[in-house]
């Protein structure tokens, strides 16, 4: 236990994860519900303001920079506002933007989610609108992407492609960083929706459990899960399963199942996905076992999640939370790996 707290606290520092993929801003309207309308049955909401955080790839480097890592950034953003507001939000934070490119021509994909309430009441969330781009990546701006990841590549320590299913990551940008990856020997960690069949030969993945489904079908067991990431030719599959924890499925090794830690009923899952590969990488890239990494990322997971809005961790609040459950399920769930 001891051991894990010391990586945390130090080896975390030292190390930076180059993230690939989607960039997202993630806006949060809020407005107070005054009176209903007279046009249609419906509320009229009056505007107090609206805040952009970093969203999807942006916010798995986001929590990187929280957690004491060195992120760097490669993904595409608009010349527009809402790219304006997502890049000074990033550089604020610390997150390094040198490798994002900037695009005239595609808008900044963005979700916007409608918080109403009454006054002195918690705000909820009424509606989710999303400006997504469908226009292709042009080849210019994908060899674009590529030399900036064979650039950062060259001194990272682990590789993070965080694929939203919004362009950013072709076959050619995974195939780079499967080449940095093994002529470094640095770990390659997935997180793709509906796509994850695309890219084997990584390191680990962390799909969640309706991405699993979506490839294996409902009721899917631990077997198929480790038959999945052999027939893809992983090192390691991590299923997150929401409140239920999360599957460990390791080469040669028998499946871990990981409890889920804090409450089982969560206060916001947005974002939840990038904090859990934010922490595994570092765990990982600090030479941490896939089930230390795993049960680290799991209690960061547990953490974000009681949070609102997309949100980050600290090392101090993964650190106390490591702490106050004693070590467990880490200590335990590493022993167990080793054993087997």
């Amino acid at each position: 236990m001891a051991d894990i707290l010391t990586t945390i606290k130090t080896a975390f520092a030292q190390k930076r994860v180059v993230i690939v993929g989607d960039l997202v801003a993630d806006q949060f309207l809020n407005g107070t519900i005054s009176r209903v309308s007279r046009e249609a049955p419906v509320f009229i909401l009056r505007h107090d303001h609206t805040s952009t955080l970093p969203g999807a790839a942006a916010n798995a480097a986001a929590n990187v920079v929280s957690l004491g890592g060195k992120p760097v950034l490669i993904g595409l953003a608009g010349r527009d506002s809402n790219g304006e507001l997502l890049l000074n939000k990033l550089r604020e934070i610390g997150v390094d933007t040198a490798n994002v490119v900037l695009d005239n021509s595609r808008g900044t994909t963005t979700k916007v989610r409608v918080l109403a309430g009454q006054h002195y009441a918690a705000r909820q969330q009424v509606i989710r609108i999303d400006y997504e781009n469908s226009s292709s990546v042009s080849d210019e701006l994908r060899e674009r992407l590529s030399e900036n990841l064979l650039a950062a590549g060259a001194h990272a320590d682990a590789i993070i492609i965080s694929d939203y299913n919004c362009g950013t990551v072709s076959g050619e940008i995974y195939q780079t960083a499967r080449t940095i990856s093994n002529e470094q020997g640095i770990p390659l960690i997935v997180d793709s929706r509906y796509r994850l069949s695309e890219f084997s030969n990584a390191s680990t993945a962390t799909p969640n459990r309706e991405e699993v489904e979506k490839i294996l079908g409902e009721c899917f067991s631990d077997e198929d899960c480790v038959r999945l990431s052999e027939s893809l030719g992983y090192d390691a599959l991590l299923v997150t399963n929401g409140n239920e924890g999360m599957l460990l499925v390791e080469k040669d090794k028998p499946p871990l199942n990981i409890d889920a830690v804090g409450s089982k009923e969560p206060v916001d899952v947005t974002g939840a996905g990038d904090t859990v590969i934010a922490a595994y990488a570092l765990g990982l890239a600090s030479g941490l076992s896939y089930a230390e990494a795993a049960s680290v990322a799991n209690h960061a997971g547990g953490i974000v999640v009681m949070k609102k809005g997309t949100a980050t961790v600290s090392i101090g609040e993964l650190c106390n939370s490591l702490i106050s459950n004693g070590g467990s399920p880490i200590s335990k769930l590493a022993k167990q790996s080793n054993d087997a």
